[in-house]
């Protein structure tokens, strides 16, 4: 059964200005820039876990996106300054987090989505179905930290 967290429980953030290059015509923020935002996130994420995507590869496994779901409520523009959060919601069979973009000067949530990746094994080239013990040992750790904080 996969471990499915509280929807706040392992969360990271980041803020970052919406750049020119970013931007359409409309200097709105091209919609596949939204990803990468998903990204800064959850790098943050990862991070903060201490399993970067360095970090996955020096352990022999790889976690390509296999799904991504955006839901585009409003826009961002460019001299914006965005709030991106990543919230883990799955770690056992697969990676599975949530984002939300935030206007960080309104506070508006722009912008939510999920992106669910499966771990390979760089030897093989397998899907595992299941996540790596060192990967699932570093979330169960700085759960048992936070809940220790509380």
């Amino acid at each position: 059964m996969a471990k499915r967290l509280d929807p706040h429980t392992l969360t990271a953030e980041v803020v970052f200005k919406i750049e020119f290059y970013e931007v359409d015509s409309m200097r709105i923020a091209w919609h596949g820039n939204y990803i990468n935002y998903f990204d800064k996130a959850r790098c943050a994420l990862l991070d903060k876990i201490g399993y970067t995507y360095l970090d996955m590869e020096e352990s022999g496994y790889v976690f390509p996106v296999t799904e991504v779901k955006v839901k585009y409520m409003k826009s961002l523009r460019f001299g914006d300054t965005c709030r991106a959060k990543a919230i883990l919601d799955e770690y056992e069979n697969m990676l599975r987090m949530h984002f939300e973009l935030y206007n960080a000067e309104t506070g508006e949530l722009t912008t939510k989505g999920t992106v669910s990746q499966m771990c390979v094994e760089v030897k093989t080239g397998e899907s595992q179905f299941v996540c790596p013990k060192v990967f699932t040992d570093k979330v169960e750790a700085l759960l048992r930290a936070q809940q220790t904080a509380e």
